[in-house]
């Protein structure tokens, strides 16, 4: 009797279909040790020796584990081929004592009948070296937050939290916001022409005079767009030069954890946590006709690497499907480009290319099938031929030397965009032209354009310069993410955008201050490019945990002396406290900024701080003007007579749509818990109306019909 463990559920449910009655299959549902929750749990004087707990949840099905491999002649850990699944199989044998010659561990990257039966011939020893490199970045980050987090407390505001990535990432949305506010727009003009010849118009757009280049910022007012209007005004135009050509199109590589990530985001409009619970759902296996079918190899990859089974029926599908000239005559493969890229994965691909997205849709939910459709498109169409475009460049010359250009592009062939294109391919058609031809101008267009400030991040942004910069791996992104949100350093604006909060920005600033390394680029890139060295068995853990940690406990140490919290969270008012009549100050909380007395503790009085003056609301209780404060769960009106006064009520930013659902109330912006805005209707809760979306307004309704 062998018994299987892996970590989840609905993977156990999905592999015994495919064995026989001499196998067993059990979840671990997840981790079963980890490090305790009400203490460091790491030995700092004995080598970093780390001490595991079980948590408490995880005790009930360690007991069921450890009576059926009692029962068992072999336990065979099955839990996922990356670091942390190596360290799970450790620590399950750990805990259930297994001998060497009990305990066999399998791999596969894809829960299908074959892949087991595969992994079952061929089973291997746990590979210590990935389980000490997912030690030594749990060790790490245990070492970073459970210093770091109560330093914030102490300093700052309690409910604090510091990590070695998030902090990072908190940094990179700052430092952008930081561009965006020191942005000066600088005005520019775009000059073009609308030519016709044959009855076809095109627009060519000016590139140069004479032999000097006009750059895009180089017309920089109106007088100098006016100037080469007029001297265009009546010129005669003909093609001086022409450039045609056929150009190649290529497909994108199947996907990765990121890449998946981030066209999941742009397309579907996912988040990576989003994203990566419903890839997980598809890898774990879904029912269809009554059996549990994996439908997407593992999902937790930065390798580009497609098995040699999936290229034979892929080309055979293709073939099958578009034809023969749709199919490549060698597989392409393709190299991985990100930093530090490890585990020796597939992409994330289907486990077979004819069960196509169609074929299964009534079996996923909408938003399974919108994934598996996104993964199953890009993984064939990386195997299909390349899309074949006739392309033409015309230079335009008018008789003083103004020089225009013009683009072109036809499709000959789609190839590969048959099934994956990520915006719908239009022709760009010129009329047929031959060098020195003559051709009409229609009209000479000015348009006056300013320079943008750098946008943003959106998650998908966000995921993708983490990798560019070697910060986290495959399996942090989406965590990463959505921590920063839940800890209210960073919020997600109503153009999904990421923005950082006044107190993201203030713990960003006080760790770039005093704890640059924490939050540096490099020293973070350098640290994962250390745990690869660690997984591959070139490097000890110890040492590299010691190198960090002493002199990290030093600045601490000294920081915790030096800094006095009064500098980062109090600022002078004018206010006066109006029970003991001392000064207020403003003080910095978890949930932003608030006036305390500085009588404290002998008076402990507070109150939300007025930001801004008195609104066109009056106060039915006393017919004061309201004012617009602010306290733990976002604005609201209070009346200027407090506190003779304590009238409040709810603030609400009207958008200028009524409600959709009751058609009586007001759509208002509002604040969840988790501090992301979403709109409701005002006549809550008599009207439950709410969306994350904005409604539209008439004008957008107006203009969309347009």
């Amino acid at each position: 009797m062998k018994l299987i463990i892996v970590e989840s559920p609905t993977k156990a449910r999905t592999i015994s279909q495919f064995l026989g009655k001499n196998f067993t299959v059990l979840s671990s549902y997840g981790h079963v040790r980890d490090l305790p929750k009400k203490e460091l749990g790491i030995d700092i004087e004995n080598n970093f020796k780390p001490k595991y707990v079980i948590p408490l949840n995880a005790k009930r099905q360690v007991m069921t584990l450890k009576e059926q491999a009692k029962k068992s002649d072999t336990v065979v850990l099955a839990t996922d081929e990356d670091r942390e699944g190596e360290a799970i199989a450790w620590h399950i044998a750990n805990i259930l004592k297994l001998k060497n010659e009990q305990c066999e561990r399998i791999v596969f990257h894809e829960i299908t009948k074959k892949a087991i039966e595969e992994a079952l011939k061929n089973p291997r020893k746990i590979n210590l070296d990935l389980v000490d490199a997912q030690q030594a970045r749990r060790i790490l980050d245990r070492l970073v937050g459970y210093k770091l987090s109560p330093f914030l407390w102490k300093k700052v505001a309690k409910g604090l939290s510091a990590g070695r990535v998030q902090s990072v990432a908190v940094r990179i949305i700052v430092d952008r916001e930081r561009e965006i506010e020191a942005f000066k727009p600088q005005e520019y003009w775009h000059i073009y022409c609308i030519f016709e010849k044959e009855k076809i118009q095109f627009i060519g757009d000016l590139a140069r005079f004479q032999d000097k280049k006009i750059g895009r910022l180089d017309i920089k007012n109106e007088m100098e767009a006016q100037k080469i209007n007029k001297e265009l005004a009546g010129q005669k135009f003909q093609i001086s030069k022409l450039e045609q050509k056929e150009i190649l199109k290529y497909p994108y590589p199947p996907f990765t954890t990121s890449t998946l990530q981030q066209a999941a985001s742009v397309n579907l409009h996912f988040s990576a946590k989003q994203t990566m619970r419903m890839a997980q759902q598809l890898y774990e296996g879904v029912q269809i006709d009554k059996e549990q079918t994996g439908l997407i190899t593992y999902m937790r990859t930065d390798s580009l690497n497609l098995a040699d089974e999936f290229l034979d029926k892929s080309q055979k599908f293709i073939s099958n499907s578009f034809g023969n000239n749709y199919s490549v005559a060698v597989p392409r493969r393709f190299k991985t480009k990100s930093k530090g890229a490890q585990e020796a994965h597939e992409a994330i691909r289907p486990t077979d290319p004819e069960r196509t997205p169609e074929s299964i849709k009534n079996y996923l939910a909408p938003q399974q099938y919108r994934l598996y459709n996104l993964i199953w498109k890009r993984a064939v169409a990386s195997q299909m031929t390349e899309a074949i475009f006739d392309s033409t460049k015309a230079e335009i010359k008018s008789d003083n030397e103004y020089f225009f250009v013009s683009k072109g592009e036809v499709m000959k062939f789609d190839g590969f965009l048959k099934v994956y294109s990520q915006k719908e391919i239009k022709d760009k058609i010129l009329p047929p032209l031959n060098e020195k031809d003559e051709i009409n101008m229609i009209n000479i267009k000015t348009d006056q354009k300013s320079t943008e400030p750098p946008a943003r991040y959106s998650e998908a942004a966000l995921i993708k310069i983490l990798e560019e910069k070697g910060i986290g791996r495959p399996s942090t992104y989406a965590p990463t993410i959505s921590t920063i949100q839940d800890r209210n350093y960073v919020l997600k604006n109503e153009q999904k955008k990421l923005q950082p909060t006044e107190m993201g920005t203030i713990v960003n600033d006080l760790l770039v201050e005093h704890f640059s390394n924490i939050v540096d680029f490099d020293f973070t890139a350098k640290m994962e490019k250390n745990l690869d060295e660690i997984a591959e068995g070139k490097k000890e853990w110890p040492p590299m945990i010691k190198e960090f940690y002493e002199p990290f406990a030093e600045n601490l140490k000294k920081k915790n002396q030096e800094i006095n919290k009064k500098d980062i969270t109090e600022e002078e008012s004018d206010e006066i406290c109006e029970k003991c009549e001392k000064k207020m100050v403003i003080k910095l909380g978890r949930y932003g900024k608030f006036l305390a007395c500085s009588n404290y503790p002998e008076c402990k009085n507070t109150k939300p701080l007025d930001e801004a003056e008195k609104t066109d609301e009056i106060c039915e209780k006393c017919g004061s003007p309201m004012k617009v404060k602010h306290g733990r769960f976002g604005a609201f009106l209070g009346c200027s007579k407090y506190p003779e006064c304590k009238n409040i009520k709810s603030f609400a930013k009207m958008i200028g749509v009524k409600c959709p659902k009751c058609g009586e109330g007001e759509v208002v912006e509002k604040m969840s818990r988790k501090r992301r805005l979403f709109f409701g209707c005002n006549r809550w809760p008599k009207c439950d109306f709410a969306s994350w979306k904005k409604p539209e307004t008439p004008d957008n309704k107006n203009s969309a019909n347009t």
